[in-house]
């Protein structure tokens, strides 16, 4: 297992280089350059212009940017943003990212909680109507135009209705003199799900062996007291209302991120479900007297659960460029939408800090995969 993760290591260097040249070789390969957005601009002149150019480096061969570029890189530096200047690429996706993360990492686990739980009731009930209307539903939802939904949502549950805000990530009005600034309020409200995903993932894995009328009893209990909790010690928190204020806002691009995507998990927990009630052992659990609800959990959706849990973690990076159309709808000021800007305007340094670290996220999440499966799957061996 050592060699085979020192060689993968060796692999991802490889790979992460051949990444940034070819990324690197689509942004120089744009027309034109920043200083261009000035041309309309009586005030700049084209002298202005040149100088502008001379001090973003843009003067220089693309060879030599590259490889200034790759220097950087290596020391930690992702270079000075041209659109934010002088501000360091890095400040401004360590500003952006958490607001990203916590909104798309929320939507991913909860779709995949959904998907997963839907997808192993489909499987066991294959061929009755629950199946045919939950199928339809998720392939309806899962190819809808994300923006024709998010718009509708928007009108429907912010404009028409006015449950919900339909913009920004929080009240500018309820944060004016507050002490703290959103990213803090935003790594409490990421730890504190940390937190909260770790006590449950344990409750849930210390109570398998119970009886399914305890297993559940024990479940539902655990949840709503670590729940409580957690909403009783913010409540109690000075920040309480600044994280509540986030979450309403959270609301809608959560529930549009959640329904977009919860159907490919669904799907594919549904058809290795189907190939694994296939299997000899299957039957010889049944033979055995387990009941079928032990069947089911215990040991057919425990089996088709490995490809699934792989294209979770495969996943989980991406989170971090969000989803582009989600932000650019809500106006949430994330990786995403940051991703976008910095192309539009050209913005080259910044555009390949966010995407390398998307790339590197990706990579070790590939790694990690094929470890994780190794260890779940005791018919694996990595030589």
């Amino acid at each position: 297992m050592g060699n085979y993760i020192l060689r993968r290591l060796f692999q991802i260097i490889i790979t992460l280089v051949i990444f940034q040249t070819l990324l690197f070789l689509i942004l120089d390969a744009q027309p034109g350059d920043i200083t261009l957005q000035y041309l309309t601009d009586p005030r700049v002149t084209p002298e202005i212009r040149d100088q502008m150019r001379i001090a973003l480096g843009l003067n220089k061969p693309p060879i030599e940017r590259y490889l200034q570029w790759l220097r950087n890189f290596i020391t930690g530096n992702l270079g000075i943003s041209f659109s934010h200047y002088p501000r360091p690429v890095l400040d401004i996706i360590l500003e952006r990212a958490p607001r990203t993360i916590v909104l798309f990492l929320t939507s991913t686990l909860v779709s995949f909680f959904v998907g997963f739980v839907l997808g192993k009731q489909l499987a066991w009930r294959r061929g009755g109507g629950f199946e045919y209307s939950m199928t339809m539903v998720g392939v309806v939802l899962y190819t809808i135009f994300t923006p024709w939904f998010g718009l509708m949502l928007i009108y429907l549950l912010g404009l028409r209705l006015g449950w919900l805000p339909v913009g920004k990530f929080l009240d500018p009005i309820l944060w004016r003199d507050v002490p703290v600034d959103a990213n803090y309020v935003f790594a409490r409200l990421g730890f504190t799900g940390l937190i909260l995903s770790l006590l449950i993932a344990v409750l849930w894995l210390s109570s398998t062996r119970l009886s399914p009328v305890k297993r559940r009893s024990l479940r539902l209990i655990g949840v709503l007291m670590i729940v409580g909790i957690s909403l009783g010690g913010w409540a109690l928190s000075e920040v309480g209302y600044l994280a509540a204020d986030m979450l309403e806002h959270m609301i809608l691009p959560v529930t549009v991120a959640t329904l977009v995507s919860f159907a490919g998990t669904m799907l594919m927990m549904r058809n290795t479900m189907l190939e694994t009630l296939k299997e000899d052992f299957v039957m010889a659990t049944r033979a055995k007297g387990l009941s079928e609800a032990e069947v089911r959990d215990k040991h057919a959706a425990r089996n088709a659960f490995l490809p699934v849990f792989t294209n979770l973690i495969i996943s989980i990076p991406f989170v971090l460029s969000g989803g582009i159309i989600t932000e650019t709808i809500f106006s949430w000021p994330g990786m995403g939408l940051t991703l976008l800007q910095a192309v539009q305007n050209e913005d080259v340094p910044l555009a390949m800090g966010a995407m390398t670290c998307v790339g590197i996220f990706a990579l070790f999440a590939h790694l990690f995969a094929d470890v994780t499966y190794a260890f779940l799957d005791p018919r694996i061996r990595y030589q």
